[in-house]
C-alpha cells in the first residue's frame, strides 16, 4: 500500500483564500477591517519567525496586524498592561502572546488577561470550557487545522477510533476534545497516550486516525501503526543534515519514509498541519471580527 498524502499547504491556500474573500466584503458592506496583535517578548529566533510569518499571512488576506516586541526582561506588570490595553484597542479583533514566554513570566496569569472575545489561540479558561461544552467560541488553530484537513481529504472520523500521542494544552488536549464531540466531522472515539503510557504501540496499532504530537523526531514507525490508517504529524524537529545549508532539516514525529507505505494517508512534514495552524488563526481572527457586527 502507498499512502495518499495529505497536502496542508493546497488546504491552507484554500482556506486562506476564502477567509480573503470574507474580509473583502466586511470592508466593503460594514467598513470594518479584522485585526490581530501579535506580542513577542524576547528575541527567540524560532517565535520571531513564526510571528514575522502570522503577520504576513495576515497580510495576504487583507487583516490588518500589528507585532508588539517586548524586551526578554519584561515585568509581568507591563505585559499584563498591554493585553489591558490591547483588549481596548477598537482597531485589533484577535491578541496573540507568542509562546513561550521567558521563564520569569506566569503564562497562566497572562492568558487570563486577555479579553476572552479576542483571544483568537483559545487559551483562555473561558474559551477552553466553551470548547468542552460543545459551543466554542473559538477552536485552537492546530486542532481546528487537524479536523480541517480531514474535512477537504475526505477522511470522516466520525465513529472511528482516533488515538494522539500527547496531551499538550496547545495540541493533545483540545484536539482529543474537539474530535470527540457529538458533531460532524468529529464523533470518534478518542485515546490520548502520554509518557504514562505503557506499552504504546498496543493503543497506537488500534487507531483510524493517528494524530503524533509529542516533538520526538521519528518516534512513530511502522511498527506502530495498522494497515490503512490515517496518520497526521504534527511534530515539526530539527535533525542534522549536512547536506543542507542550515545544518539541518525538518522532520515530524512520524518515520514519513518507513510509515508511507504502510499508512492510507499521511501529512508530510513539511507542508502537512504547519500551514493549517495559520490558515485557522486567520480564521479565528475573522470571526471575532465578525463577532463585533
Amino acid at each position: 500500500m502507498t499512502a495518499s498524502i495529505i497536502d496542508g499547504r493546497k488546504c491552507a491556500r484554500d482556506v486562506r483564500s476564502e477567509v480573503a474573500e470574507e474580509v473583502r466584503l466586511l470592508q466593503a458592506n460594514h467598513n470594518l477591517t479584522p485585526g490581530l496583535a501579535a506580542i513577542l517578548v524576547g528575541e527567540d529566533p524560532a517565535s520571531a519567525v513564526y510571528v514575522k510569518n502570522k503577520n504576513v499571512a495576515c497580510q495576504e488576506v487583507g487583516i490588518f496586524s500589528e507585532i508588539f516586541k517586548m524586551p526578554v526582561d519584561t515585568t509581568q506588570e507591563k505585559l499584563e498592561s498591554l493585553i489591558k490595553t490591547l483588549n481596548e484597542d477598537s482597531r485589533f479583533n484577535g491578541i496573540l502572546v507568542q509562546l513561550p514566554l521567558p521563564s520569569h513570566l506566569d503564562e497562566r496569569s497572562v492568558i487570563s488577561v486577555i479579553d476572552p472575545a479576542k483571544d483568537v489561540d483559545c487559551l483562555h479558561p473561558s474559551n477552553v470550557g466553551k470548547l468542552i461544552e460543545g459551543t466554542p467560541m473559538f477552536i485552537p488553530g492546530t486542532p481546528a487545522g487537524i479536523q480541517e484537513l480531514l474535512k477537504r481529504s475526505g477522511y470522516s472520523p466520525n465513529g472511528l477510533n482516533v488515538v494522539i500521542c500527547g496531551r499538550s494544552n496547545i495540541v493533545g488536549k483540545p484536539a482529543a476534545i474537539l474530535l470527540m464531540q457529538k458533531g460532524e466531522w468529529a464523533n470518534a472515539t478518542v485515546t490520548v497516550c502520554h509518557t504514562g503510557t505503557t506499552d504504546l504501540s498496543q493503543h497506537t496499532k488500534s487507531a483510524d486516525i493517528l494524530i503524533a504530537a509529542i516533538g520526538k523526531p521519528n518516534a512513530i514507525t511502522a511498527d506502530f501503526i495498522k494497515e490503512g490508517a490515517v496518520v497526521i504529524d504534527v511534530g515539526i524537529n530539527r535533525v542534522a543534515d549536512t547536506s543542507k545549508r542550515s545544518g539541518y532539516k525538518l522532520v515530524g514525529d512520524v518515520d514519513y519514509d518507513g510509515v508511507f507505505n504502510k499508512a492510507g494517508a499521511i501529512t508530510p512534514v513539511p507542508g502537512g498541519v504547519g500551514p493549517m495552524t495559520v490558515a485557522m488563526l486567520l480564521l479565528n481572527t475573522l470571526k471575532s471580527a465578525k463577532y463585533t457586527l
